[in-house]
């Protein structure tokens, strides 16, 4: 009988570990442990100079000044929450613009 891994399944033994794919580059380059361990000697050796990498940003872009966005979150009824949808999709419009003009204008308002 042969070996059963740790799901329970029998194992199909490992020819050879070091060739085994890993994962895939998005250019096609095929990525084993032995390749790994080359790219990881490669990089410790001649490490990039990071003051010429250009910061790149993720997410949305910052409503507010110096990068600050508080977020804001409370609950509303589902029949509010379904016609806050259907007013921003006929609107073209996103929800939270329509939530930040809503309260923008509740908090102008001199009552």
């Amino acid at each position: 009988m042969g070996k059963v891994n740790k799901r329970g399944k029998k194992d199909q033994g490992r020819k050879d570990p070091e060739n085994e794919v890993l994962g895939v580059t998005r250019s096609g380059m095929a990525i084993t442990e032995k390749v790994a361990e080359e790219l990881a000697e490669d990089f410790e050796k001649n490490p990039p100079d990071l003051s010429t990498w250009k910061r790149r940003y993720v997410g949305r872009p910052s409503l507010g000044p110096k990068g600050l966005s508080p977020r804001v979150s409370f609950r509303v009824p589902p029949e509010l929450h379904k016609a806050a949808w259907a007013r921003a999709d006929k609107e073209g419009r996103s929800l939270s613009e329509l939530a930040r003009e809503a309260f923008d204008r509740y908090m102008d308002t001199d009552s």
